[in-house]
């Protein structure tokens, strides 16, 4: 009689389980580049059960140097993606209606290293200097920048010549480029550890030239957005997601052991992602999730800005909602 009981309380609690695992919403999202601190918050939420409060199943999709985060979208891959301002605006002005519901990052970690020795003291310097350039989208905050300067990129002696630069910071260390881009939270970094001090670098923060774009909000299809339920899936979502922000901020060592758990390739190191989630921290402070106005009509202006090759031509129309975020965050 108790094995019969043990049996059937056993099959009660699978069946319960299967119920929940039936029950829960599946979003799939798809990160901007590999699993690194820079989207702590994401892993943070699954990891403490933020999502699954929510009643949410959800994948997060690492990205990686061959993959687009617009295309994934366009291409049926996922729900919802991380991906920069820019590179959203410019792929809605091409046909892909990308949608802004949420804005994690409230400032830019994207800056050009300079070697000192390459006499580069001010922007005035770039000319004539060859400057390496991430692609795959995440050109455009560069471009508008020479444009606002007045400089080709043509490699013209009046410009600048763009090195095509991979994901790393080869191009600084075997000198092949004056300056390149990093991030506040990576790759300047990895040139200090390769043993370049400080003191022989020059750095240009695109928020201190006045030129900082939005980073690493969330986008989706704005046909989907026609659909209630996957409204109500977003909002939920979005919630569960800045829960997990506000807790990685605040516990950063802990929020970096958990990007490290969920790191399959073991490519990364304690040192490095501590380091980098500290750095992280300070780019999502100050952000609840809502996109703030002044924020996206300044990356407008500077998208908008560059004479002739602009990396949008015009006003974005229907580029951003505050209807997620308004419900996420009663």
């Amino acid at each position: 009689m108790k094995t019969r009981l043990a049996l059937l309380l056993l099959a009660s609690a699978f069946s319960l389980s299967a119920f929940h695992a039936m029950a829960a919403d599946k979003v799939v999202l798809q990160l901007k580049w590999v699993t690194q601190a820079q989207f702590a918050g994401y892993y943070v939420a699954k990891d403490k059960g933020f999502y699954e409060a929510e009643g949410l199943d959800v994948e997060i999709k690492p990205g990686g140097p061959d993959i687009a985060p617009p295309q994934v979208i366009a291409g049926g891959g996922a729900d919802v993606v991380v991906d920069w301002m820019p590179s959203a605006l410019a792929t809605r002005e091409k046909g892909v209606a990308l949608v802004n519901i949420a804005q994690p990052f409230k400032s830019s970690g994207m800056m050009l290293t300079c070697l000192k020795e390459s006499g580069v003291a001010s922007p005035a310097d770039f000319k004539g200097k060859t400057l390496g350039v991430w692609f795959f989208g995440n050109e455009y905050p560069f471009l508008s920048w020479m444009s606002q300067l007045g400089l080709k990129t043509d490699g013209g002696p009046d410009g600048v010549t763009v090195l095509k630069q991979g994901f790393n910071v080869d191009p600084l260390i075997q000198k092949q480029a004056a300056c390149i881009s990093t991030m506040t939270y990576n790759e300047y970094w990895q040139v200090i550890d390769a043993g370049i001090k400080p003191d022989d670098l020059v750095v240009f923060k695109y928020q201190d030239q006045g030129v900082a774009t939005l980073e690493d909000g969330l986008y989706v299809l704005e046909d989907k957005l026609k659909d209630p339920a996957f409204k109500e899936k977003m909002v939920k979502f979005v919630r569960a997601s800045m829960k997990g922000w506000k807790y990685a901020e605040q516990n950063t060592d802990e929020a970096a052991g958990i990007v490290l758990e969920n790191d399959a390739t073991g490519a990364q190191t304690e040192e490095h992602q501590k380091r980098m989630m500290s750095e992280v921290a300070k780019l999502t402070a100050g952000s609840n999730g809502a996109l703030d106005d002044a924020d996206y009509k300044r990356t407008v202006a500077s998208l908008l800005k560059g004479g002739s090759d602009p990396v949008i031509s015009k006003e974005p129309s229907g580029a951003f909602t505050h209807e997620i975020t308004d419900a996420a965050l009663k």
